[in-house]
């Protein structure tokens, strides 16, 4: 009787979490696919474009979907699709610079007031608080204040803002890190701490910085395109998607949406499908850390 009650309980549980399984795996070849049509679209936009991106034609000015335009055109009769596609080289290449420059800085500042404690972790760690007392959109903004509108400045202002997430964060692992026997290990040894922390300290933290730098770069596309949207990031005729959005949201009140809808749609597919493949890698650190 027992038994015989218990064995549906029991299938029921295995088929969730097979069910489980199956649904985060497909999520995961989904998310990458995604990002694999952005990035070969942005790589080889020259080759399939439909038009150029800054082509105009004031007869086709808020055209529908058809034939010559499969996204429509926008309110100065340029092809929607060909600047999605275009745009997605400034809308990519700004987070992936954001990202690269803060995750190198931030690791660095981390491991080092890890690992030499003292002065230099009080001073890393109070200016990386200072830092967190500043948005990062009021340091972009600031930025091209100071330099002026275009991608540069908001991308040095978000690797600034973002580079103390990651300094915390590869602080703290690599203070877990140090305190292992292994480290020990070398150091008893005689191998220098350029050489433990370089070629054994780092490389074990790597998963787990690699986790969190793809989280950022979702969070980095939508600060950037909401930059370019209110005109101080990308400027134009210059395709990129927050700049379309800004560009078309007249359109949508006369019932064109598809200018100004479509590059929002790109955005948020891109920032999920980016958020999903973090959350799995973060997921198997997590899983590997497990003893």
């Amino acid at each position: 009787m027992t038994a015989a009650s218990a064995t549906p309980g029991l299938i029921r549980r295995r088929v969730g979490r097979l069910r489980t399984g199956a649904l985060g795996g497909w999520l995961n070849i989904v998310a990458l696919a995604v990002l694999t049509v952005f990035v070969l679209a942005a790589v080889f936009a020259d080759v399939v474009s439909p038009v150029g991106p800054n082509d105009v034609s004031l007869s086709d000015t808020l055209a529908p979907i058809s034939g010559e335009h499969l996204l429509g055109a926008d309110q100065s009769g340029r092809d929607t699709l060909s600047r999605l596609i275009y745009g997605a080289r400034g809308s990519l290449l700004g987070p992936l610079a954001v990202v690269a420059g803060s995750t190198l800085l931030g690791t660095a500042f981390g491991v080092w007031a890890a690992w030499r404690g003292g002065v230099v972790d009080w001073l890393i760690s109070r200016s990386t608080e200072v830092v967190f007392a500043f948005p990062g959109l009021l340091l972009a903004i600031l930025a091209v204040a100071m330099i002026g509108p275009g991608l540069t400045a908001p991308v040095v202002a978000m690797v600034i803002a973002y580079t103390p997430y990651i300094a915390r964060l590869s602080r703290s692992a690599a203070l877990q890190e140090a305190a292992k026997p292994y480290i020990a290990a070398y150091r008893v040894q005689g191998f220098s701490s350029l050489t433990i922390v370089a070629r054994h300290l780092v490389p074990n933290i790597v998963p787990l910085l690699l986790a969190q730098s793809t989280l950022n770069f979702g969070y980095a596309l939508l600060d950037l395109a909401a930059l370019s949207y209110l005109g101080f990031g990308v400027q134009p005729p210059t395709p990129d998607w927050g700049t379309m959005i800004r560009e078309n949201q007249q359109a949508v009140l006369e019932g064109v949406w598809q200018p100004s809808l479509v590059p929002g749609v790109c955005i948020v597919l891109v920032v999920v499908a980016f958020t999903t493949l973090g959350e799995a890698i973060a997921d198997r650190v997590a899983r590997r850390d497990v003893p």
